[in-house]
């Protein structure tokens, strides 16, 4: 059964199950100016209860997120630009096509590098989620990086309390992005 979609302040959203197509540039959106922009797919009125999806926009400097790690498996692929990945208390440099597979219990973030923006796919499992939790862990090299936390919690409220806020919608612009 095809889902129904409906134009909501995020974007284009599904707003019941089925299946669906929608472009990236019509699909919901997040934006966060130290946090970058997030495309998230799903739906409020429709989540997607097996796995997550999100496709992140990093430009240098910013996180995407807090050095963290899930009770599930995460999967990320660089699709364009480069970013350092901050990985069980490592730094490595990631280019376009550049794979990261997260076993569960992984700790880690991405930092925006190079001179443009970065694209990364992002997925994880969602069994058992929320209920088997998440970390947010004290890390010198995330705090260097501005990508951690001083105290560590298993509260997202709490670790990102000091962030600005996510907000719904596109950016102005996809200027220099492959959907532009």
């Amino acid at each position: 059964m095809e889902a129904r979609l409906e134009r909501r302040e995020a974007g284009l959203e599904a707003v019941t199950d089925g299946w669906f197509v929608v472009n990236v540039r019509d699909a919901p959106w997040w934006t966060n100016d130290e946090l970058g922009i997030a495309c998230v797919f799903e739906g409020d009125d429709a989540p997607f209860p097996q796995l997550g999806f999100t496709l992140g926009v990093l430009q240098p400097g910013q996180t995407g997120g807090l050095y963290h790690r899930e009770a599930n498996q995460e999967d990320f692929l660089v699709l364009v630009g480069e970013c350092l990945l901050l990985i069980e208390g490592e730094e490595h440099r990631l280019q376009t096509w550049d794979f990261v597979h997260c076993p569960a219990e992984t700790e880690h973030v991405f930092v925006g590098a190079g001179d443009g923006p970065c694209v990364i796919f992002a997925t994880g499992s969602r069994a058992g989620w929320p209920e088997k939790g998440i970390v947010y862990s004290r890390s010198e090299l995330a705090l260097r990086h501005g990508a951690g936390v001083e105290q560590e919690t298993t509260s997202p409220a709490e670790a990102y309390a000091p962030l600005p806020k996510w907000r719904l919608g596109p950016p102005a612009s996809f200027a220099g992005l492959p959907w532009g």
